[in-house]
C-alpha cells in the first residue's frame, strides 16, 4: 500500500500541534462528510479519518513520524533526470526545480519556510557548488531570499514565477501539481510522489 503524507492530507504542518489537528480534522471532515451535499465526498472523509485516527494517538503518531522522515531523508529522483544535467543546459531547470522546493515547503510550512544549502543539496542530489550561481541569480532577481539563519525562502516574486512557469517544465509541474491535488487523491508531495518532495517541507 502507497505510503500516504497526512500532513499533506490535512495541509497542516508536520510539526502541528494536537489542537491544530483536531481543529482542521473538524472543518474538513464537516466540508467532506457523505451528508454534505455540495462538497460531501465518501473516500476523501474515509481518508481524513484515517489521518486523525493516527495522527490524533501519541503512540501511533510516533510510528508514522519515524516513516515519515525517513522518506524526507530520501533524495527526489526527479533530478537525475537529464533535463537538469550539470552546466549550462541545465541551468534554466535547475532553477525552477529550487524555486518548486521552496514553493512547496513555504505553501506546506509556512511558519518554518526556509529551507538551508545543505537541504537542497541532498534533496537535489547536486553539490552545493553546482547550486551556488543558481541561488545567486534567484537572489539577485528577488525570486528567493535568504533570512536570518541564512537558509532559502521563496518571495511573492518566486511563487508568481512557480505559478506562471511551471507548466512548461512537465516534469516538475506534474510533481508538483501531484501534491496540490492531494485532497483528490490522499497522497501527497512527501508521500507517493517523494520522489518530489519528500523533503520540500523537509529540514527542521
Amino acid at each position: 500500500m502507497a505510503f500516504v503524507d497526512f500532513y499533506e492530507l490535512l495541509q497542516i504542518s508536520p510539526n502541528a500541534e494536537p489542537e491544530t489537528i483536531q481543529r482542521v480534522y473538524r472543518m474538513l471532515a464537516a466540508r467532506y462528510h457523505p451528508d454534505n451535499p455540495h462538497t460531501g465526498d465518501t473516500e476523501m472523509f474515509v481518508r481524513l479519518n484515517e489521518a486523525y485516527d493516527i495522527l490524533s494517538e501519541p503512540r501511533l503518531r510516533a510510528a508514522y513520524d519515524a516513516e515519515f522522515q525517513g522518506r524526507r531523508s530520501e533524495p527526489i529522483g526527479v533530478f537525475n533526470h537529464k533535463e537538469f544535467a550539470l552546466g549550462i543546459d541545465g541551468e534554466d531547470n535547475r532553477r525552477m526545480g529550487i524555486l518548486c522546493l521552496l514553493y512547496a515547503r513555504r505553501r506546506t510550512n509556512p511558519e518554518n519556510a526556509g529551507l538551508s544549502i545543505l537541504d537542497l543539496e541532498r534533496m537535489m542530489y547536486m553539490p552545493r557548488e553546482h547550486l551556488m550561481f543558481s541561488l545567486w541569480y534567484l537572489r539577485e532577481k528577488e525570486l528567493a531570499r535568504q533570512d536570518e539563519a541564512s537558509d532559502f525562502i521563496i518571495s511573492a516574486l518566486g511563487v508568481d514565477h512557480v505559478e506562471r512557469n511551471l507548466p512548461e517544465h512537465d516534469s516538475l509541474y506534474r510533481l508538483l501539481k501531484s501534491g496540490s491535488d492531494a485532497a483528490d487523491r490522499g497522497t501527497g508531495i512527501d508521500g507517493t510522489v517523494a520522489d518530489f518532495a519528500a523533503s520540500a517541507e523537509a529540514a527542521g
